[in-house]
Formats: structure tokens, C-alpha cells, sequence
């Protein structure tokens, strides 16, 4: 496995949800929206410039900002 940011995964690349980086008032925010570690992660689609990104996590669509994407560590399958 390998270890990515959120941020560097294209779309329809899947990964585990490792841990969450960042300010805790920015982790929790994440964490409340479903975003947990373990959960397994899909990234959609991304805006032409690469913000905002679209996932699939827990049977739902998530758009996230790329600024907040780079704080989640997913694992990947190489």
C-alpha cells in the first residue's frame, strides 16, 4: 500500500482513509462530515482547476476544497 494525500488521487482512484492532518477545529470538521479513518474513499471527479473535488465515501458525495483535501492521508493499492 501506498500512502497519498487526498489531493493527488485522479478521479476514479479509490483509497482507505488513513488519518486526518491539520488544525483539530479543521480534522473535526472533516470527521463530522463523514470522513473517518478506515472509511473507504472515491475520488469522482475534480473542477477543471482541481477545486473543488467530488468523493464517494459511505454511500454519499462529498465535495471537498483541494486546501482541505490535502490534510486527509489515504492509503492507495499500487
Amino acid at each position: 500500500m501506498i500512502e497519498k494525500k487526498l489531493s493527488q488521487l485522479k478521479p476514479g482512484e479509490k483509497g482507505r482513509v488513513k488519518s486526518i492532518m491539520g488544525k483539530p477545529i479543521l480534522k473535526r470538521r472533516i470527521m463530522d462530515m463523514g470522513v473517518i479513518a478506515g472509511s473507504e474513499i472515491e475520488v469522482k471527479k475534480k473542477a477543471p482547476l482541481g477545486d473543488p473535488i467530488d468523493l464517494l465515501i459511505q454511500d454519499y458525495h462529498l465535495s471537498l476544497r483541494k486546501e482541505e483535501a490535502i490534510n486527509i492521508i489515504v492509503e492507495v493499492k499500487d
